[in-house]
């Protein structure tokens, strides 16, 4: 069984709702569609029943429930709970209605209130779009210093077929994370990974070096992000800097640094910056022909889950079943 149908097989048993505040994207409800045909949760669409179907009438969304901002009945309620969460920002009670009739910031204050267990955004939306809404409604984790972004990569196998699963942080939130940040996302992926997969995590932290083979800020920067990784976060493998090949190939991994724990089999990849962790999910996802799930969010009170913009439907209905197994974890 692949990974994401073993994933959708455990949500099944444990049902959850997820909203979909982009109703208006034909992936997005053909999303919705699959996912409710499937009992892989139960779905809120933010907007109106009749103008959506109108606009899909070949899609089943009969077990859909929809929720329109302005028609809500508890809609004053969520206004009122925005503005006193956000007065002291200087929010008015006018701004904080004109915000919860927004799609994306009303359906993360349904997750807030309970209502729903999880979101999945993006699909039209940029991350800030649904990252700002989220860490103002839903703030972040109890102990948690920083929101970081990760893709689970489903990358086609070998003669044998099987898949190979890897975790890559961060490729789409943080420009350029200092010591300290890298090694709390590292540390925060491996959580991340644990939880999704119930496996060992394998973290390397990637640099164009590998234990010192070469010199340069990025290297130093990525040797002390493991450096206080391992000291924060002793109960987990962890190494850095690694080259990509000495990271992911044992042949490599013996030649360049034969007495890591980690290098040759990771599966959570930790990039230096932004610029390569997003370049390298991309040339993964496109050149490997991998499935790429995300960019999810970690470090949120609850379960958000942002979508690249460029995404399948495939994709949606994989973040859908995943934010799921979240919201299990959680509970």
């Amino acid at each position: 069984m692949s990974f994401v149908a073993d994933v959708k097989a455990k949500v099944r048993a444990n049902r959850k709702t997820i909203v979909l505040p982009e109703s208006g994207d034909r992936r997005v409800i053909d999303a919705a569609a699959y996912v409710m045909a499937e009992g892989i949760a139960d779905i809120i669409l933010i907007g109106n029943r009749d103008e959506v179907t109108a606009k899909f009438p070949d899609v089943d969304l009969g077990e859909a429930t929809f929720i329109s901002p302005s028609e809500c009945e508890r809609f004053d309620e969520m206004a009122d709970t925005y503005y006193e969460m956000r007065k002291q920002k200087g929010m008015t009670e006018e701004l904080a209605k004109a915000t919860m009739l927004q799609p994306t910031p009303f359906g993360i204050m349904l997750v807030k209130l309970g209502m729903a267990d999880g979101l999945v955004a993006g699909a039209v939306n940029t991350t800030a779009d649904t990252l700002r809404p989220a860490l103002q409604i839903l703030r972040t984790k109890p102990g948690t210093k920083l929101v970081s972004a990760f893709f689970l990569m489903v990358i086609p196998g070998s003669a044998n077929g099987e898949e190979n699963l890897l975790l890559m942080s961060d490729c789409a939130l943080n420009l350029d994370p200092s010591a300290e940040e890298l090694s709390d996302i590292a540390i925060a992926s491996a959580r991340t990974w644990q939880t999704l997969t119930g496996k060992e995590a394998r973290v390397a932290l990637l640099s164009y070096s590998s234990h010192g083979s070469a010199k340069g800020d990025s290297p130093k920067k990525v040797a002390e992000a493991t450096r206080l990784a391992k000291e924060k976060a002793p109960d987990l493998m962890i190494d850095g800097e690694l080259q990509t090949d000495a990271a992911l190939v044992p042949a490599v991994a013996k030649m360049k640094t034969p007495d890591s724990v980690v290098a040759g089999r990771a599966n959570c990849l930790i990039f230096p910056d932004l610029n390569s962790g997003n370049i390298g999910y991309k040339l993964v996802q496109r050149l490997a022909r991998a499935d790429a799930y995300g960019p999810m969010l970690q470090g949120i009170g609850k379960p958000v889950n942002d979508l690249s913009r460029g995404c399948e439907t495939s994709d949606i209905i994989g973040v859908i079943a995943l934010t799921c197994l979240q919201a299990m974890e959680e509970a």
